[in-house]
């Protein structure tokens, strides 16, 4: 029995990676709508069949990534095989962690999150915040603020995560004004507000 982990051939890597680089910049010139699979390879400096080696079509593509930008947030937030009960003293670092992850590929999140042509990745993200949100409101209980000033729970969390993705697209479309850490800190003052 081999208990290696399989490793995915550097050269799939590579290419997916020109793939996604191509796809995102494509994206910042035109609309989701005119970039086809020959755009995409051209760009990439493939063969169009190559491309279909990696996906079935450009929604299939975008899936995937989109699946993968999930599962890498996911490793940066160090939340293993979905155990979103995490600490108030984790907060802090996740979110610094996380503000730099989207600060070292600000181009790529800049377009997909700050484009309404591509729901999927925001949708992603939102969902994978709101259900932090929720397991932390949920650490709360119900001797929380939050109970005691009348606040429903999951309107908590709906403002919760949208505040948060909504700050990070803002960041993002401004050019990172801000370091990560003062965004987190900025967050965790807000946070403590009445």
């Amino acid at each position: 029995m081999d208990n290696r982990t399989t490793r995915t051939d550097p050269r799939i890597i590579r290419t997916r990676q020109l793939l996604k680089d191509a796809f995102v910049e494509l994206l910042q010139e035109m609309e989701i709508e005119k970039i086809s699979v020959n755009r995409i390879a051209e760009r990439a400096t493939i063969n169009r069949v190559t491309f279909y080696l990696h996906y079935r079509d450009i929604p299939d593509m975008m899936e995937k990534m989109a699946d993968e930008m999930i599962e890498e947030i996911s490793r940066i937030l160090n939340i293993e095989s979905g155990d979103l009960h995490v600490t108030d003293e984790d907060d802090w670092p996740m979110l610094v962690n996380l503000l730099e992850h989207f600060a070292e590929h600000a181009k790529f999140y800049k377009v997909i999150l700050g484009s309404r042509r591509t729901p999927i990745f925001t949708d992603r993200l939102l969902k994978l915040l709101t259900e932090l949100i929720t397991a932390r409101i949920e650490r709360m209980g119900d001797d929380s603020d939050l109970s005691a000033a009348g606040i429903q729970k999951d309107i908590a969390i709906w403002y919760g995560s949208s505040a948060l993705i909504g700050t990070i697209v803002s960041w993002l479309r401004k050019d990172m004004p801000y370091s990560p850490h003062f965004l987190a800190k900025q967050f965790t003052l807000m946070r403590s507000l009445p």
